[in-house]
């Protein structure tokens, strides 16, 4: 983000909370995605694995949220993904949990079991253990849907902090970016 367009966030998102539990950059971040959304009628659903629900933390720490989340799933659990977000069991063996295919589907089962306009997945390594050559710790996948698009947006990311809590928490500030209309 460019520092013209932060400076403008700041001077027009006052997080209506003075006290958070939350960094600043988080809880800032979180009062722009529920003040635009309101703004936009938009209502969001989260699909969360390696935050463990950070997102929808985040989201809630604002006066106001329930306006615009809908709900959010932990699936930390590759059995969860399958259960609550109905994620294949296919997609999961062919490409893994932490997969564009896997995000997406996390993303789409969200909308499918949510009432919401848009969700947003986030599955990931956030380590110490857990990662491998092919995905090592910090690679982290994301995927936005929208109610009535065809439009695909995912990706895939890699926070090189070695840090799991650094990484949770740029995870959390990719997926809240990602709910801005």
């Amino acid at each position: 983000m460019n520092k013209t367009k932060a400076q403008a966030r700041d001077s027009r998102v006052k997080r209506l909370s003075p006290v958070s539990i939350l960094p600043d950059d988080l809880a800032d971040l979180a009062a722009e995605v529920i003040a635009a959304n309101r703004e936009a009628g938009r209502t969001v659903a989260l699909a969360e694995s390696c935050t463990g629900g950070l997102v929808a933390a985040a989201l809630t720490e604002v006066a106001g949220s329930s306006a615009v989340l809908d709900r959010g799933f932990v699936t930390y659990s590759n059995e969860s993904k399958q259960e609550l977000l109905g994620v294949s069991s296919a997609i999961i063996e062919t490409f893994g949990a932490v997969s564009i295919a896997c995000a997406w589907a996390m993303a789409q089962g969200a909308l499918l079991h949510s009432n919401a306009d848009v969700a947003v997945s986030v599955s990931g390594i956030a380590g110490p253990d857990g990662g491998g050559p092919q995905k090592p710790v910090g690679t982290v996948v994301f995927a936005r849907a929208i109610r009535g698009s065809e439009e695909l947006l995912a990706e895939e990311r890699f926070f090189d902090s070695g840090d799991r809590a650094e990484i949770r928490r740029q995870a959390t500030l990719v997926a809240l970016e990602l709910l801005l209309p």
